[in-house]
């Protein structure tokens, strides 16, 4: 019987179907969209109504309020109850297939062999009713929408088995060769890092936004001004203006802890058998994304400021068909390992890549320090515009006093800080061969240090300005069609960049290695 069960094509084994093997959604796909519509009309009713009563008798506007949300709630419902019936999918022995549409009929259809991810996601309501959307994609970039079939939803038992049945060919094909295992599991310290993200300060922003926004509808935003006003009218500007940026900082930071354990609960990262590496993680919204490695082309290890100043890290991946065709580009899509101690990061590099130790601690060659003058300028430049904004600002009006003091702290804090991040910058800077990985690294405030299969590298693009060939300098970027598409080399030594490309990918530069009369070839001592 087991010989059986593995033979039998995991498609087949399924629950009764239509004729011709089509299937439905699951009915209670209109149930779901009536909820989510009563949702939608309890959150609008509310402050539709505020606004009707200060026109209208209460009784009245509340009428008018009830038969706009029945209204609604019923053209939502009988929207979907039409695309529910007219909805069918099939996965045969060669191709999975989707019609949908009433008055514009789509039918779309991928070649089994050509499935490279199905992905899972599950909603709060959709988790309740234990139903999922299925989303079947090719990797592909056709940017029409082709090269995926999404179905919405179905049992969370029926995503599973349509996971499992399309991406067997890739176990198939791996048989034998791959193993599985648990690469990393969610651990709760790794919250600590969520407060050191740009994200914070953002959701601070964003959460006096609303509150505003939510007065205004009520009509007593003058008032939340006003009582503001009251809790510091006493209180010096400075200190006032610093209270509130705490007090924006703390909402933020409790939005961002908020906002990381909604993505990150139950996290796990598997091996599945056959290469094929999937992502579990959400604790409202249940999300499960699957990568095969052969689309896999390399890691980057991501540093933002804040959490490399704790000795963190996040591992995203550098793979094909990550982007979806509607411009999906979002960082949680290529996320393999949220900020977590870097030792942790490097672990898991090294074992998605099933490397020994992770290609991303191979040493790397440094720039010339032409590439930290040219940082310390565009730097400084930056940092003395706003002062000579202000400045100019202030001796055009009569009574300039207030413009002139902000040019002047600008004049005296930026300028270090500057200096600071643009000497910072210049230490990022570098680039190596790690056996089959090309290595790049560059940024400050988001550094970055790539590992790139060198095989998949289709292409050179080199720049270099004209303050670049005074300096000697090139810029060169590796063309991919994985990950950001392309991955760039800043301001290194212009000759020995180039032999760096030779060696990484022989051949593709080789009329450019011949250097000028005069020239010191890499290597070679100087006067030779």
């Amino acid at each position: 019987m087991g010989e059986a069960a593995v033979a039998a094509d995991p498609v087949a084994d399924a629950e009764p179907v239509e004729d011709g093997g089509w299937r439905s959604l699951d009915r209670r796909s209109v149930l779901l969209t009536a909820l989510v519509m009563t949702g939608v009309a309890g959150g609008a009713a509310l402050p539709v109504f505020v606004g009707l009563t200060g026109a209208l008798p209460w009784r009245q506007a509340l009428g008018w309020v009830l038969g706009g949300a029945v209204l609604l709630i019923g053209a939502g419902t009988a929207a979907d109850h039409v695309r529910w019936r007219r909805t069918r999918y099939r996965v045969g022995p060669e191709r999975a297939e989707l019609h949908t549409g009433l008055l514009l009929a789509r039918r779309r259809s991928l070649a089994r062999e050509r499935i490279r991810s199905v992905d899972l996601t599950a909603n709060p309501l959709q988790r309740v009713l234990g139903l999922v959307k299925v989303r079947i994609g090719t990797g592909e970039h056709t940017g029409d929408g082709q090269s995926t079939l999404e179905l919405d939803p179905v049992t969370t038992a029926e995503g599973e088995r349509l996971r499992r049945a399309l991406l067997a060919h890739t176990a198939a094909a791996g048989a034998g060769t791959h193993t599985g295992g648990v690469l990393a599991a969610f651990d709760p310290r790794w919250i600590r890092y969520a407060p050191l993200s740009f994200v914070a300060p953002l959701l601070g922003g964003a959460a006096v936004g609303a509150v505003m926004q939510i007065s205004e509808w009520f009509g007593v935003q003058g008032e939340v001004i006003d009582w503001t006003a009251e809790r510091f009218a006493d209180t010096p500007l400075l200190w006032a203006g610093a209270m509130i940026a705490a007090g924006v900082l703390v909402a933020g930071v409790v939005g961002a802890l908020g906002l990381w354990i909604e993505m990150w609960f139950g996290y796990r990262l598997e091996r599945e058998p056959g290469g094929t590496l999937r992502l579990r993680r959400g604790l409202l919204t249940a999300r499960s994304l699957s990568i095969e490695e052969r689309r896999l082309r390399g890691v980057e290890l991501v540093e933002p400021l804040g959490v490399r100043l704790f000795g963190a890290a996040r591992v995203d991946a550098v793979a094909t068909g990550l982007a979806n065709d509607e411009g999906d580009t979002h960082t949680d899509i290529k996320t393999l390992l949220p900020p977590v101690p870097r030792a942790v990061a490097d672990r898991a590099v090294a074992d998605v890549l099933r490397e020994p130790t992770a290609p991303t601690n191979v040493p790397l060659t440094r720039h010339p320090r032409a590439a930290r003058r040219r940082r310390l300028r565009w730097s400084l430049t930056c940092a003395m515009l706003p002062a000579a904004v202000l400045a100019g600002w202030g001796a055009a009006l009569s009574d300039g006093d207030l413009p002139l003091h902000a040019a002047a702290l600008c004049a005296l804090l930026l300028p270090p800080l500057a200096v600071l991040l643009a000497l910072d910058a210049y230490r990022n800077l570098g680039h190596a061969i790690g056996g089959p990985y090309l290595l790049a690294r560059s940024g400050t405030l988001r550094r970055g240090t790539v590992a790139l299969q060198r095989s998949g590298i289709i292409g050179w693009t080199l720049k270099q300005s004209w303050f670049q060939r005074r300096a000697g300098l090139l810029t060169l970027t590796a063309t991919t069609a994985a990950g950001a598409g392309a991955y760039t080399v800043y301001d290194a030594d212009e000759y020995e960049v180039l032999h760096f490309a030779d060696r990484a990918v022989p051949g593709l530069l080789e009329r450019f290695l011949e250097p000028p009369e005069g020239a010191r070839v890499p290597g070679q001592p100087p006067g030779k």
